[in-house]
């Protein structure tokens, strides 16, 4: 009895360790992937959903991109909120509609023309970057901003990255344009630059008309006079000059957090400056959370594109520029998975909108992107094609691998999902638009949470989408559409909300894009039984959504967007604005070259 008393207890021990170590295996599993993940957002710039192999490209090479995909979910009903640079990072930011901040409006102007703009993101809105920096989390962004800088003096910095949430910042604080290309023709107002030039033109004409006139005793104009001519032609053209002959100068510069660190920026360097802020961003924070947003420059014009990739594609410099972008995408995932994070990491690649289309470039090369078979472009209010983005998502042990969903889901919905995984509170004092995405990647539910998604150009409401509880049907109604015809946007970025530049719609165009994703096809009475009722449900969810919108200040109206000389970001003494303390460049190219 006593040996079997001694073996019944050892059993007992045994059992007990084996059961407590059983426990403590399954709470490390379980912690490794419920404790805070690394979080890596990847935006691509002005990149067409068609641009890339797994949406169906079949001639351009992205290989990394792709392999995002094949390990993880792809989105094909990915919607960004805007069909432009700044409203819609504004909402991706913030997880709400840029009307609700004032990041939109419904004049011709609808991003920010300068870095001495007084307009920006909010100082009262709370990225998704300032709550995970709650919660522990080192917060980077590199590369591109474009929702601010200063407010009311050089150097506040109030729309700044380290005042929104980020403890790191390196890129430009604007936007990559042509006017940070030498050799390029401005790209900042154009038409309100040749009538200026115009008129620079007609009062030198004049004057030297005046002058002969003087000198061949032809006129009794006295000298005093003349010279008050010549002072305000030189203050008229200083005034031009000043705001946009220095716009390479002051406008295209990079900063290091809150320093000017090259001025004006270096294109052919920064890209890969860029990635090598990156790699070290990861290398020097992989032992604790952090949120990575990698925001590229590419694609948007005009192309920097390293020699190991020039004429490496099918489709000119824009496929080298989408190619070399995909090598980088490559080079930070190959970072995560060296420094052993590939399970504890959730990487999402998308793009801010959908590309340009019919672009071209000063070398007559098309230098847009491909939309795919979605209709219009980048700036065309609610059209498909300037809205539908990528949207890959990658975070092997968690989320499955090759998977398509086609539910709506929308780049709002970043907010909610990467907050709700940093174990922090969505602000219960503003409304959220986005949505947490995880059940829906994950596959514990199959649909979306949104039955309405409201589509803005500028200020106007331009085009609602319903996906009914229940159905697979998503229908989307347009109030007005954009002209596409030669006339007011033929072959321009950015299509006005109103006037000539629209055509309204009453009853609203009505497209089942379930059916009829590419918009050709309008239904109607005589098409569609429930025509009526469909719109009438849309119409109710346009009053309830209404409702939710409170009056804000505009920051993209004229008195925030144009150039204010006390806002200049400045390397030096203005205007003499230069300095280069960041020209070396590593050889982190190297292996692209082989």
């Amino acid at each position: 009895m006593k040996k079997m008393s001694l073996c019944l207890n050892h059993r007992f021990v045994v059992a007990t360790i084996l059961l407590y170590s059983s426990t403590m295996l399954t709470y490390v599993t379980c912690t490794e992937t419920s404790l805070q993940p690394n979080i890596v957002l990847i935006m691509a710039d002005d990149l067409g959903i068609g641009d890339i192999g797994c949406y169906g490209n079949n001639t351009m090479r992205t290989p990394n991109i792709d392999n995002l995909a094949k390990d993880g979910v792809m989105l094909t009903h990915h919607i960004a909120a805007a069909p432009l640079c700044t409203p819609s990072r504004a909402a991706f930011m913030t997880g709400r509609y840029p009307i609700r901040s004032g990041m939109d409006n419904g004049h011709r102007v609808r991003v920010l023309l300068f870095t001495a703009s007084s307009g920006g993101l909010p100082k009262n809105e709370t990225t998704f970057a300032a709550l995970l920096q709650k919660q522990g989390y080192a917060t980077g962004i590199v590369g591109k901003w474009h929702l601010g800088v200063n407010c009311e003096s050089r150097g506040d910095h109030c729309h700044h990255p380290l005042n929104h949430g980020f403890d790191f910042f390196y890129g430009i604080p604007f936007t990559n344009f042509h006017d940070c290309k030498p050799g390029e023709r401005s790209a900042i107002l154009t038409d309100f630059q040749d009538k200026l030039c115009l008129v620079n033109q007609t009062l030198l004409v004049g004057l030297l008309m005046l002058l002969v006139l003087k000198w061949t005793g032809l006129t009794s104009t006295d000298w005093r006079t003349i010279v008050w001519l010549m002072v305000f032609c030189s203050l008229f053209f200083g005034a031009w000059y000043c705001v946009f002959g220095f716009v390479r100068l002051w406008n295209c510069l990079v900063m290091r957090n809150h320093d000017i660190v090259q001025q004006p920026s270096n294109g052919e360097t920064l890209p890969t400056r860029m990635i090598e802020e990156a790699l070290a961003f990861i290398e020097r924070n992989q032992r604790k959370p952090f949120l990575l947003l990698m925001s590229f420059l590419h694609v948007h014009t005009p192309f920097f594109t390293t020699k190991a990739f020039i004429g490496k594609s099918k489709h000119g410099t824009y496929g080298d520029n989408v190619e070399e972008m995909d090598w980088h995408v490559g080079q930070i995932v190959k970072a995560i998975d060296n420094v052993g994070l590939t399970n504890k990491t959730l990487i999402h690649f998308t793009s801010d909108h959908g590309g340009s289309v019919d672009s071209v470039g000063s070398n007559g090369e098309h230098d847009g992107g491909w939309n795919g078979i979605y209709r219009g472009k980048k700036g065309f209010a609610g059209w498909e094609g300037g809205i539908r983005v990528p949207g890959i998502f990658r975070w092997p042990g968690l989320l499955p691998s090759n998977k398509k969903i086609d539910e709506p889901t929308s780049l709002m919905d970043i907010y909610s999902t990467v907050v709700g995984l940093a174990g922090a509170s969505l602000p219960q004092d503003r409304v959220i638009d986005g949505r947490d995405l995880m059940p829906l990647l994950k596959g514990d539910v199959q649909h979306s949470e949104h039955e309405f998604l409201f589509h803005y150009c500028g200020a106007a409401l331009n085009a609602v989408r319903w996906h009914p509880k229940g159905s697979d049907t998503v229908w989307k109604a347009h109030f007005f559409t954009p002209k596409l015809e030669a006339g007011a946007c033929y072959q321009s970025e950015i299509c006005g909300c109103h006037g000539n530049y629209v055509i309204n719609h009453d009853p609203p165009l009505l497209f089942d894009l379930s059916k009829d994703p590419s918009e050709m096809n309008p239904v109607s009475p005589h098409t569609e039984p429930l025509f009526h009722e469909i719109q009438k449900q849309i119409q109710k969810g346009v009053e309830e959504h209404r409702k939710t919108l409170t009056s804000v200040p505009l920051q993209l109206s004229w008195n925030n967007v144009l150039w204010k000389p006390w806002l200049q970001p400045c390397c030096g003494t203005f205007p003499f604005c230069w300095c280069d303390k960041d020209s070396n460049v590593s050889i982190v190219m190297q292996e692209a070259n082989q």
